[in-house]
């Protein structure tokens, strides 16, 4: 699967973690940056990614950031965008199997490589569940018609 990834400055380093993770997996990371430690404004890089899932050009995504949190704010302002702060393979089972989730987003100061790999392994091992999850992703997705 081709995976659309960017990060900020404070994301690069892990950022880098989770191309080689992708590629070792069988994935194609497709990175939009940013390419150094380099001071940056997150939004720049966050919409790129989050610009290509919401047009249906690739079906998920990945954000790093410092905090996770920047990226994600950004991501959620796209209507067709379900971004999750995901800082465990629990986390990540669960914003894939409840939340039907298509955008990831890391704290990259937080993690260190194990713990990014055992993340993307559980969030490209779920599926979205249905059921009554299928409901209330249906009622986030109705706000962005209001």
């Amino acid at each position: 699967m081709v995976i659309p990834i960017a990060s900020d400055h404070a994301g690069f380093p892990a950022k880098e973690m989770v191309k080689k993770i992708l590629e070792e997996m069988g994935h194609t990371p497709v990175d939009y940056g940013t390419h150094s430690e380099d001071s940056v404004d997150y939004p720049d890089f966050a919409v790129k990614v989050s610009e290509v899932i919401n047009n249906g050009e690739h079906e998920q995504g990945i954000l790093v950031c410092g905090s996770g949190q920047g990226v994600c704010m950004t991501a959620n302002k796209y209507p067709k965008i379900r971004a999750g702060l995901v800082y465990s393979p629990k986390s990540a089972k669960m914003t894939r199997l409840h939340n039907n989730a298509n955008v990831m987003c890391l704290p990259g100061r937080e993690l260190n490589e194990s713990e990014i790999r055992e993340i993307i392994e559980a969030w490209f091992a779920t599926d979205f569940e249905g059921g009554r999850h299928e409901r209330r992703v249906n009622k986030i997705e109705s706000l962005t018609q209001k």
